[in-house]
């Protein structure tokens, strides 16, 4: 008999698996992720483990190895997502392409640049809300389910980010780099 079938409730079951799995799990995150969130990691694999505790194997061995497999797909979920992001951003420069026939070579870059400073200047919700829209060309009602909006909550968000950019690319000094603070559409999230 494990202790988790010994337990009398859920929680004493969830706290006996926390206290014996809790510094083992921050061990096993910190060698594979950045030491800075390691702790929410394991937060939210613990907040997971919560939710799906009626699925947790009885045995102790089988239910910290439950418990590290959740932390694993945590972990490789958030990897797949920062590559997207840093994905959208090249498709996002590659995206001002035009023909070299249009540009020299120069404007090109300058306006590569621009854009990728003005992109970086962007909020997350402006930059998500462009790239679901003009990159994974997805419908307002669409784009709206992915983020859980109304899809005219979504237009307007759709609105703002573009006028967002296109404010950013008007004032993006060409020479040096742009200061956050000149920018408040960072800051403010829609």
């Amino acid at each position: 008999m494990s202790y988790l079938s010994r337990a009398p409730d859920r929680e004493e079951a969830f706290r006996a698996l926390y206290e014996s799995a809790y510094a083992d799990l921050l061990k096993f995150v910190h060698r594979r992720t950045d030491s800075a969130n390691a702790e929410d990691v394991v937060a939210e694999a613990f907040l997971t483990v919560w939710r799906r505790f009626s699925e947790a194997p009885e045995c102790e061995d089988d239910a910290r190895a439950w418990l590290f497999g959740i932390t694993r797909n945590l972990m490789l979920n958030a990897s797949r997502g920062e590559q997207r992001w840093q994905a959208l951003g090249v498709r996002l420069a590659e995206a001002t392409v035009t023909s070299p026939s249009d540009n020299s070579h120069a404007d090109l870059v300058s306006s590569r640049v621009d854009l990728g400073r003005a992109w970086a200047l962007l909020s997350e919700v402006h930059q998500e809300t462009l790239g679901l829209a003009i990159f994974e060309n997805l419908s307002a009602p669409q784009a709206a389910h992915v983020v859980g909006i109304s899809p005219v909550a979504f237009r307007l968000r759709l609105t703002r980010a573009r006028r967002a950019l296109r404010l950013l690319l008007d004032h993006v000094p060409r020479n040096g780099p742009p200061s956050p603070a000149t920018f408040p559409e960072k800051a403010t999230t829609p």
